[in-house]
């Protein structure tokens, strides 16, 4: 006799269902197995096979009808000899781990906004939710890195807004699925933390640092406006009004009526231009006006003392007139 299959079990998640087994401790050839398959809903029903010759310890049961119940059961083979059956009883509804949802958090207004979907069936990628007539969306939320307990809201729909939070506090979130009408709950998701902002009430300190920023880009913006017109100005004006003179003699002209003669008249002739005379003097010639210049500086002296003289002798002592 062929020892038979141990610790048979299924594997559910999200309706994706696997019927797995131990190998026997059997040595003396190859060995296969079988499973088959028979709904309990109907007992008239009898075994079909599901996979036969299967080398595996394990077999994809996802294609039975989910809302059935069934008996599976599992044999090992080798050759023409095959061991007992094993049976184990599956309920795809019932048996199947629901899984966590696709969560997003975001913070907006000093509130969060949840927003989640699914889980979906593995083997046609529908959302469970169209499996269960009932089906609700549990939200737990807490203060991250507090003792504080956790709250949680149920909610039919794919979204939430968590309101009433404290602002600029971090807070943590899990959503996961809730069924009544089976007794079922899903895995709680992964944990997304997001912290909160502002409630509607803009903070002081975000005010006072507004108004000073703006104070300050005033103070250097305004310096920095003047001198950058200040030197457009300058330059603009260097362009269309140089500073340029012009001739005063060439206004006076524009400034007469045209003629011929005063066109004539502003321009002289080369003939009326009057010259000076150049006298170039050399070094011996001035040596001799330097002499010429001495003789007559001593001439001029002695004739001084000739009139002091005369001048003395006209000049009649007291004396003598009395």
């Amino acid at each position: 006799m062929v020892p038979k299959p141990q610790n048979a079990r299924i594997i559910s998640v999200n309706l994706h269902s696997i019927l797995q087994w131990d190998a026997p401790g059997f040595h003396k050839g190859n060995i296969s197995y079988t499973v088959q398959s028979k709904s309990i809903n109907f007992p008239g029903n009898t075994y079909e096979n599901v996979v036969t010759n299967l080398t595996l310890t394990e077999c994809n049961i996802s294609s039975l009808p989910v809302y059935g119940n069934y008996i599976l059961q599992v044999r090992a083979e080798s050759e023409n000899d095959h061991s007992d059956w094993v049976s184990i009883i599956f309920k795809p509804m019932d048996d199947t781990v629901i899984g966590p949802p696709d969560v997003k958090v975001r913070s907006e207004s000093g509130s969060l906004h949840v927003d989640f979907v699914g889980p979906f069936a593995e083997h046609d990628n529908w959302s469970l939710k169209q499996y269960y007539g009932s089906w609700n969306y549990r939200i737990l939320y807490w203060k991250k890195d507090s003792s504080t307990e956790v709250t949680h809201i149920d909610t039919e729909h794919n979204s939430e807004i968590l309101s009433q939070l404290e602002p600029w506090t971090i807070y943590c979130v899990q959503v996961q699925a809730v069924i009544p009408e089976w007794n079922k709950t899903g895995e709680p998701s992964g944990e997304l933390c997001e912290q909160t902002t502002h409630n509607g009430v803009t903070p002081v300190w975000i005010i006072v640092t507004i108004v000073i920023g703006s104070m300050l880009a005033i103070v250097i913006s305004v310096p920095v406006c003047f001198f950058s017109l200040l030197y457009l100005y300058r330059h603009t004006k260097h362009i269309f009004c140089p500073s340029y003179i012009f001739p005063q003699h060439l206004k006076e002209f524009l400034s007469k009526p045209p003629s011929s003669s005063h066109f004539f008249s502003a321009f002289p002739q080369e003939e009326h231009l009057s010259y000076d005379k150049l006298t170039v003097v050399s070094e011996e010639s001035k040596n001799q006006s330097d002499e010429t210049g001495n003789e007559a500086r001593k001439t001029t002296e002695h004739l001084q003392e000739s009139e002091r003289e005369d001048s003395d002798s006209r000049i009649v002592p007291a004396s003598e007139e009395a």
